[in-house]
Protein backbone atom coordinates (compact mmCIF):
# COMPACT_ATOMS: atom_id res chain seq x y z
CA UNK A 1 0.00 0.00 0.00
CA UNK A 2 1.02 3.62 -0.68
CA UNK A 3 1.63 6.06 1.81
CA UNK A 4 0.08 8.94 1.00
CA UNK A 5 -2.75 10.58 2.64
CA UNK A 6 -4.98 9.80 -0.55
CA UNK A 7 -7.65 7.62 -0.46
CA UNK A 8 -6.12 3.92 -2.16
CA UNK A 9 -7.74 1.93 -4.01
CA UNK A 10 -7.05 -1.47 -3.52
CA UNK A 11 -9.10 -3.74 -5.90
CA UNK A 12 -10.87 -3.68 -8.97
CA UNK A 13 -14.03 -3.83 -7.09
CA UNK A 14 -13.27 -0.01 -5.82
CA UNK A 15 -12.44 0.95 -8.76
CA UNK A 16 -15.01 -0.11 -10.71
CA UNK A 17 -17.29 1.68 -7.58
CA UNK A 18 -15.05 4.69 -7.28
CA UNK A 19 -15.60 5.25 -11.70
CA UNK A 20 -19.20 4.44 -11.53
CA UNK A 21 -19.97 6.91 -7.80
CA UNK A 22 -18.10 9.73 -9.01
CA UNK A 23 -18.23 12.08 -12.08
CA UNK A 24 -14.67 13.17 -11.81
CA UNK A 25 -11.78 11.09 -10.70
CA UNK A 26 -7.99 11.70 -10.92
CA UNK A 27 -6.35 8.35 -10.18
CA UNK A 28 -2.08 8.58 -9.86
CA UNK A 29 -0.94 4.80 -10.33
CA UNK A 30 2.36 4.96 -8.76
CA UNK A 31 5.38 3.69 -6.08
CA UNK A 32 7.07 5.37 -3.35
CA UNK A 33 9.96 7.21 -5.56
CA UNK A 34 11.32 9.98 -7.12
CA UNK A 35 8.48 10.66 -9.82
CA UNK A 36 5.54 9.98 -8.26
CA UNK A 37 5.80 11.62 -4.22
CA UNK A 38 5.24 15.22 -6.49
CA UNK A 39 2.34 13.83 -7.84
CA UNK A 40 1.10 12.38 -4.60
CA UNK A 41 1.82 16.05 -2.80
CA UNK A 42 0.06 17.95 -5.67
CA UNK A 43 -3.14 16.11 -5.39
CA UNK A 44 -3.04 15.99 -1.49
CA UNK A 45 -2.68 20.08 -1.67
CA UNK A 46 -5.06 21.09 -4.21
CA UNK A 47 -8.01 18.32 -2.61
CA UNK A 48 -9.53 21.14 -0.84
CA UNK A 49 -9.57 23.46 -3.92
CA UNK A 50 -11.23 20.94 -6.03
CA UNK A 51 -14.04 19.10 -4.00
CA UNK A 52 -15.96 18.02 -7.00
CA UNK A 53 -13.14 16.10 -8.20
CA UNK A 54 -12.46 12.56 -6.49
CA UNK A 55 -8.63 11.99 -5.64
CA UNK A 56 -7.42 8.76 -5.72
CA UNK A 57 -4.05 6.65 -5.63
CA UNK A 58 -3.28 3.14 -6.39
CA UNK A 59 0.31 1.06 -6.37
CA UNK A 60 1.50 -0.04 -9.58
CA UNK A 61 2.99 -3.16 -8.68
CA UNK A 62 -0.19 -4.70 -6.94
CA UNK A 63 -2.88 -6.73 -8.83
CA UNK A 64 -4.92 -3.72 -8.76
CA UNK A 65 -2.74 -1.71 -11.27
CA UNK A 66 -3.23 -3.61 -14.19
CA UNK A 67 -7.08 -1.73 -14.59
CA UNK A 68 -4.80 1.54 -14.95
CA UNK A 69 -1.73 -0.08 -16.92
CA UNK A 70 -3.79 -2.07 -19.23
CA UNK A 71 -6.31 0.82 -20.72
CA UNK A 72 -5.28 1.84 -24.46
CA UNK A 73 -4.58 5.62 -23.37
CA UNK A 74 -1.29 4.29 -21.13
CA UNK A 75 -0.13 1.93 -23.79
CA UNK A 76 3.11 3.79 -24.42
CA UNK A 77 3.71 5.23 -20.97
CA UNK A 78 7.85 4.61 -20.04
CA UNK A 79 7.75 6.63 -16.73
CA UNK A 80 5.60 6.37 -13.40
CA UNK A 81 3.54 7.71 -12.48
CA UNK A 82 0.63 6.84 -14.80
CA UNK A 83 -2.11 9.20 -14.15
CA UNK A 84 -5.06 9.08 -15.18
CA UNK A 85 -8.41 11.68 -15.54
CA UNK A 86 -11.51 10.41 -15.96
CA UNK A 87 -15.09 12.31 -16.46
CA UNK A 88 -18.38 10.05 -16.00
CA UNK A 89 -16.34 6.70 -16.29
CA UNK A 90 -14.39 7.61 -19.51
CA UNK A 91 -10.48 8.58 -20.04
CA UNK A 92 -10.43 12.18 -20.96
CA UNK A 93 -6.46 12.60 -19.84
CA UNK A 94 -3.97 10.46 -18.96
CA UNK A 95 -0.21 11.83 -18.16
CA UNK A 96 3.36 9.61 -17.02
CA UNK A 97 5.91 11.03 -15.07
CA UNK A 98 6.33 13.74 -12.88
CA UNK A 99 3.69 16.73 -13.08
CA UNK A 100 3.46 20.18 -11.37
CA UNK A 101 0.98 21.46 -9.90
CA UNK A 102 0.07 23.96 -12.63
CA UNK A 103 0.16 21.11 -15.02
CA UNK A 104 -2.10 18.87 -13.11
CA UNK A 105 -4.72 21.89 -12.19
CA UNK A 106 -4.64 23.22 -15.89
CA UNK A 107 -5.75 19.27 -16.91
CA UNK A 108 -8.50 19.01 -13.87
CA UNK A 109 -9.71 22.70 -15.20
CA UNK A 110 -9.90 21.78 -18.99
CA UNK A 111 -11.50 18.56 -18.36
CA UNK A 112 -13.46 19.27 -14.88
CA UNK A 113 -13.75 22.88 -14.94
CA UNK A 114 -12.08 25.65 -12.53
CA UNK A 115 -11.95 24.75 -8.49
CA UNK A 116 -14.95 26.40 -6.61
Amino acid sequence: MLQTSLKHIETEQEFRDTLATNDNVMICCGRMGPMCLPVYDVMEAITPDYPHVTFRDMAFDEPVGRVIRSLPETAGFMGLPYTVYFKNGEVVAATSSIQTMEQVTAILDQNFGPSH
